[in-house]
């Protein structure tokens, strides 16, 4: 008998994985899925980061890579903090890892103790909670309401510290909601834990360079630079440059902070590959325009969608400010039955019988937090979108 470890007791399968599986298994067979359930680009990988690690592996850079991250990546990722966010970080308090959730990993599990608490606002990530509680520490979830523009309010903040507080998360723009913070807001949240010398603050920036409609992308350690010395700076080339196969997230913090990171990556996995890390100095470093190009596209999608999903009876969807995913309220379709007979008390109810009798892949609010809501993601194509909402649509109108 094969016994698992106590601590993955609170750790549970990623929701939006699970329906994207669930999307697949009923593609293959030859079900017309509509998938609005995963968060990767459908963009391609730039051409020039292709190119760049083709020629890193016919050059025979192809060995081990040094732990942290290769020399050549970190001063690209230096230069890149620099151009896009005015941060300065010293190559020693840069670390490369696979993927941005590996260096949060790295983080949670080289500080974080039992009985330590980590403030995570909801909606968020739900990866946040797990690995924090496979460190052992406790997750303190901080509503954060469509009333307040699912932003996290200075007084909740405050509210939600206690002496073993350990860390703050903040991710904006937000996965699941697209929520992001102005410079002042995020100031504000910054005098609530000024006030809290023995927190450490992790922004997540995942989806800095994907914001809409002018609004300015800000990061906690750039608006207060006072804080710089216990802020852990988190981005990654996943969904900027469309490149979520290639494993590549880094970070830029104090090094009393990076040094033990690094210890937990030595003992996990090592360095990344070394043809990714190649790869990412490529777009680093290469032309930008693509980006504002590619954002114009998502903020068209996202009209879209919001256009088409508050024309449908039984659901309320806000307009986000950057991300590429949509959290509507479906609280008016609860209560009420499918064409197919399914009884929908819940937002798990909804998306589980949207997938089975309307063929849509979507991701229930509640994992992520926060209930009745649904998430669905726009990166993907203009038609699968409009094919998606209009069979959202003909499946609440059947609600009765």
């Amino acid at each position: 008998m094969i016994r698992t470890a106590d601590r993955l007791k609170n750790v549970t399968l990623s929701a939006s994985a699970a329906m994207t599986d669930k999307a697949r298994e009923l593609r293959a067979q030859g079900i017309a899925i509509v998938s609005l359930s995963s968060g990767e680009p459908d963009f391609p990988t730039p051409p020039h980061a292709v190119e760049a690690a083709h020629r890193a592996a016919l050059d025979g850079d192809t060995k081990y890579p040094p732990l942290g991250g290769t020399p050549a990546l970190k001063a690209a990722i230096q230069r890149k903090f620099k151009r896009d966010n005015a941060l300065d970080y010293a190559l020693d308090e840069i670390l490369v890892a696979n993927g941005g959730k590996q260096i949060i990993f790295n983080a949670i599990m080289a500080t974080c103790n039992p009985g330590d608490e980590v403030v995570i606002p909801a909606p968020g990530w739900i990866t946040y909670a797990d690995i924090v509680n496979l460190a052992g520490a406790r997750p303190v979830p901080v509503p954060c309401p469509e009333n307040n523009r699912f932003k996290l309010r200075p007084e909740d903040l405050a509210a939600a510290i206690t002496p073993r507080t350990r860390w703050v998360i903040l991710n904006f723009p937000n996965n699941p909601t697209g929520a992001a913070c102005t410079a002042a807001e995020m100031r504000a949240l910054a005098e609530v834990i000024e006030r809290h010398p023995d927190v450490l603050v992790l922004t997540d920036d995942i989806y800095e360079h994907l914001i809409y409609d002018d609004f300015a992308f800000c990061t906690m350690a750039q608006v207060a630079p006072q804080l710089k010395d216990r802020v852990l700076t988190v981005n990654g080339a996943s969904k900027a440059y469309a490149m979520t196969g290639w494993r590549v997230g880094y970070c830029g913090g104090p090094r009393a902070l990076i040094a033990p990171m690094s210890n937990v990556l030595l003992q996990a996995t090592g360095g990344i590959a070394t043809v990714s890390q190649a790869a990412t100095v490529a777009v680093l470093d290469g032309p930008q325009d693509l980006l504002a190009k590619r954002a114009a596209l998502y903020r068209e999608r996202r009209d879209l969608v919001v256009r088409l999903l508050n024309e449908i009876p039984g659901i309320r969807c806000h307009t986000p400010e950057g991300a590429f995913y949509v959290f509507p309220n479906i609280a008016d379709c609860l209560g009420r039955t499918t064409a197919g007979g399914r009884r929908i008390d819940s937002d798990t109810d909804f998306v589980t019988a949207l997938l089975a009798e309307a063929h849509v892949a979507a991701v229930p609010g509640s994992a992520y937090g926060m209930s009745p809501y649904v998430r669905l993601s726009y990166a993907t194509d203009t038609e699968a979108l409009t094919e998606g909402c209009r069979r959202i649509g003909a499946f609440c109108r059947a609600l009765s």
